[in-house]
């Protein structure tokens, strides 16, 4: 099995990637993760390549993620809340799934033939809600053919207790890997 993780988390020790290591002690096979905040993934340019061709006319990181996404199971998207959405590193890098959605309605094609099981962490404090990421995040996962969203993790209240102490956001995150090691 292959897992594919993008990490919407600036910080290397924070609550999201705390959450992505309990997930990640219990995947089995093989994964790669695309950090939002350190890849070589520009954003789309809406140069419209896509519109008429196959894949994207950037040539960076990108490139080994849609062979991955191609491969792959699973997918699974994990971030912080900033200002009530994922992270911006992280949208950027979604909106180089563009392709995907230039693929389905202007050159009806289908650009992924496997379906995924998809998944969302999401991690927060503070007055917000995780409405609206979510449904970012489910959006980005409908692009790369995984329209079958087992899981949402929220921990959303990290500003009182870290999401490493939030039981049931870590058994939530137990049931993802469980969920994806299954075919």
């Amino acid at each position: 099995m292959k897992t594919l993780i993008f990490n919407g988390s600036p910080r290397q020790n924070g609550d999201t990637v705390s959450l992505l290591n309990k997930f990640l002690e219990n995947l089995s096979g093989e994964f790669y993760i695309v950090n939002a905040y350190n890849c070589n993934i520009k954003p789309c340019i809406d140069c419209r390549y896509c519109w008429r061709n196959n894949g994207c006319c950037v040539n960076d990181e990108m490139q080994k993620v849609y062979k991955y996404i191609n491969e792959c199971e699973n997918i699974l998207i994990a971030s912080p809340i900033y200002v009530s959405e994922l992270t911006g590193p992280l949208l950027s890098v979604g909106s180089r799934l563009q392709t995907y959605f230039s693929a389905r309605y202007f050159r009806k094609e289908n650009p992924i033939e496997k379906a995924k099981k998809g998944a969302v962490i999401l991690v927060g404090g503070g007055d917000g809600n995780a409405d609206t990421p979510y449904q970012t995040a489910c959006s980005l996962l409908r692009k790369m053919n995984s329209f079958d969203i087992l899981h949402l993790v929220i921990s959303h209240n990290t500003d009182l207790i870290p999401a490493i102490e939030d039981q049931c956001a870590l058994s939530a995150v137990k049931k993802i890997a469980d969920s994806f090691n299954r075919k």
